[in-house]
């Protein structure tokens, strides 16, 4: 145990990595429960050179847009944010001529009388943009940003001490691992993972191409995993890819001209002449779910509770939904007088989140399971199937309130209302 004059600062909370979720998380609570609450967000990229431009773009569900809305940091987005006004989705070979539409979203996302939330299905936004929003919003909260690592942490009965790389030690009555999904916390804390690796890997960067996109959204699931065509503002448009592991790098090797017959190949000319525009990222593609997503004194957030297959575009938006409900058990507490950091309170975030969590992880791996390969038996299974969908309004409308977030027991960020 460390004494007080070792101790260089306190918070109430800790959170371990700068990211999407770690910050999210930092100004909810500073706008839920004021600036006598006192919360550090610790991460050595806070003073690094920041990488080049990041070619990845995230599609925000309506319930996540709702909680940006809420702590103050979707006005600094919503001017580069384009609304993804129909979704089509597609099951073909790579040369196939004809690539017919098995799966139309379009006259379904705009029927607020049917019960549907009357807003895009998603607006996508481009990371670089959200990251910044949510940094120059947590700084305009007053949330502390601590420029160092997490080395480890110590949990004594009513308080944590914790251990950067700086050589500061801190106290805090929570800490919170958002350090992603090599989390040194989680791994500090003994919290094994569950999981697999997919043997796949994404390729992401932005397109752009002489005619307007329309908001339109596209899924092609090609025999090695799906490419999707995201729009984004202006005529330009997000991909990401899914090869093998050893196709993934053979691609990323390719001189750029060579590239963008690849990419052609798959994108097509519907859009008219397209053009690389940024640096190809690639990162390969795994699942996994923390076998808890607490301890004592911790809790675990985004990535370093849980990482799914991109084939829905729903892992961002998990980490958000984790934000959120962290956050709200919280507030709850701290305004009871009770600890925020106790088993009781925890528990409740956990029992909150791994159901969904698994849900979401079940019905992504299982799509990628079903759609990257070409067994033409699966493939009249899987056709036959999205034909179902197509001709079934009531499942279809089902599908879209589950991508836009909400749900029973929804968290009250999520509804767009402070915590």
């Amino acid at each position: 145990m460390h004494s007080a004059s070792a101790l260089s600062s306190r918070f109430d909370v800790l959170i371990a990595g700068g990211g999407f979720v770690g910050l999210g998380l930092a100004i909810a609570l500073r706008r839920g429960l004021g600036p006598s609450f006192a919360v550090a967000v610790a991460d050595p990229a806070f003073v690094a050179a920041r990488p080049g431009p990041d070619a990845r773009a995230s599609a925000i569900v309506p319930a996540v847009r709702r909680l940006l809305d809420a702590i103050g940091v979707w006005d600094r987005v919503a001017a580069a944010a384009q609304p993804v006004n129909d979704m089509v989705v597609t099951d073909s070979r790579l040369d196939d001529v004809m690539r017919p539409h098995l799966l139309t979203f379009g006259d379904d996302l705009a029927q607020p009388e049917l019960g549907l939330p009357g807003e895009p299905v998603a607006h996508m936004v481009e990371n670089e943009g959200l990251l910044a929003a949510l940094l120059a919003e947590a700084r305009a909260a007053g949330v502390t940003l601590l420029p160092a690592g997490v080395l480890r942490f110590d949990a004594i009965p009513d308080v944590a001490t914790v251990h950067l790389d700086s050589g500061e030690i801190v106290a805090a009555r929570l800490v919170v691992a958002a350090d992603g999904a090599r989390s040194r916390l989680r791994a500090r804390a003994g919290i094994a993972i569950h999981g697999w690796s997919y043997g796949q890997a994404a390729i992401a960067t932005t397109i752009a191409h002489e005619r307007d996109h329309g908001g339109r959204a596209e899924e092609h699931f090609l025999p090695a995993g799906p490419f999707a065509i995201l729009p984004l503002t202006g005529r330009r448009s997000s991909i990401v890819w899914t090869e093998s592991v050893a196709e993934a790098e053979r691609l990323m090797a390719l001189p750029p001209q060579d590239f963008h017959s690849e990419v052609e190949r798959r994108f097509g000319l519907r859009l008219g002449e397209i053009e690389v525009v940024l640096q190809p990222r690639m990162h390969r593609l795994e699942f996994f779910v923390a076998r808890s997503f607490v301890a004592d004194r911790l809790a675990l957030i985004g990535d370093a509770a849980h990482v799914i297959h991109p084939i829905a575009g729903q892992g961002l938006n998990l980490g958000f939904k984790d934000v959120a409900a962290l956050a709200e058990c919280i507030a709850d507490a701290a305004r009871l007088g009770l600890d925020i950091g106790s088993a009781e309170v925890l528990d409740r975030y956990q029992r909150w989140r791994r159901f969904d969590t698994m849900a979401m992880g079940v019905v992504t791996d299982g799509l990628n399971r079903l759609f990257s390969n070409d067994i033409e038996a699966v493939r009249a299974i899987r056709d036959f199937g999205l034909g179902l969908v197509e001709r079934a309004p009531r499942l279809k409308r089902a599908f879209i309130r589950e991508a836009s977030g909400d749900g029973d027991d929804t968290p009250r960020l999520l509804r767009g209302e402070m915590v």
